[in-house]
C-alpha cells in the first residue's frame, strides 16, 4: 500500500508522516517512510539544488524536470521495490506536489506535468493521500521558525516566494482533493497534532485491514 501526504509549506505534513511511521512500525508492520525531493542518494543531490535559496535563478522549466528525475529515481530505486515486497510506503509529497506547485503555483501546462508524472512514477500511484489543509499565512509561519529553529535558512528556496505564490499552491491541492475525493482525504492541518495523528491512524488501519 502506497500512502502518501501532501500540503503548503509547514502545514504539518512531515510530522504527520513521521508520527504515522512511528505508529505502524510499533504495530508490527513492514513499512518505510520517504520523501520528494531527497528519498535516494541522487535524490539528496536534486534537492539541495531545489530547496538552496542560492538557486533562485532556477527557472520553473528547470525546477520541474528535476522533481520529475528525482521522482524516477525514487520509484525505481525505493518506492517500487518496497511496494513489491508489500511493504506500506509513507511518502512526504509525491506527484500531486508537483501538480500543485509547479502547475498552479509556477503556471506551468497541466497536461504536460501529468504526462511526466507518469513517465516519472512508472504508473505507481498513492492509495490514499493526505492532504492537510490550512491558511497560507499559518503554514508560512510555522515553516519560518521550523527553518530558524533547524538552522535550514538555506533550503528555504519555496518559502521565499510571495504570498499570492502560496495561494495559488493552496488552491491547486483543494482542486485536486475535489476531483478525487475517493482517494484524498482533507484534515485540518491547524488541529492538534496528537489528535490529527489518531485520526490518520484510524483511517490506515481500515485501510490496512482492507487491502
Amino acid at each position: 500500500m502506497f500512502i502518501t501526504f501532501e500540503g503548503i509549506e509547514g502545514c504539518g505534513k512531515s510530522t504527520q508522516a513521521r508520527l504515522l511511521f512511528e505508529s505502524m512500525k510499533n504495530r508490527g508492520a513492514a513499512v518505510l517512510l520517504t520523501r520528494e525531493p531527497g528519498g535516494t542518494k541522487i535524490g539528496k543531490e536534486i534537492r539541495q539544488i531545489l530547496m538552496s535559496t542560492s538557486n533562485s535563478g532556477l527557472c520553473s522549466a528547470a525546477e520541474f524536470l528535476l522533481i520529475e528525475a528525482d521522482r524516477a529515481q525514487h520509484v525505481a530505486e525505493v518506492i517500487r521495490p518496497a511496494l513489491d515486497k508489500g511493504i506500506l510506503v509513507i511518502c512526504d509529497r509525491f506527484s500531486d506536489a508537483t501538480v500543485a506547485y509547479q502547475g498552479y503555483g509556477r503556471g506551468l501546462d497541466l497536461d504536460l506535468i501529468d504526462k511526466l508524472n507518469r513517465f516519472s512514477s512508472a504508473g505507481i500511484y498513492p492509495n490514499k493521500t493526505f492532504l492537510l489543509d490550512c491558511p497560507v499565512e499559518i503554514g508560512l509561519k510555522r515553516a519560518l521558525e521550523r527553518n530558524k529553529e533547524t538552522r535550514k535558512q538555506a533550503e528555504g528556496r519555496f518559502e521565499a516566494e510571495d504570498i499570492g505564490f502560496h495561494r495559488k499552491v493552496r488552491e491547486g491541492y483543494l482542486a485536486l482533493a475535489q476531483k478525487e475525493p475517493g482517494r484524498f482525504v482533507v484534515m485540518d492541518g491547524t488541529e492538534n497534532r496528537e489528535d490529527l495523528a489518531r485520526k490518520i491512524l484510524a483511517i490506515v488501519e481500515r485501510l490496512v485491514e482492507q487491502d
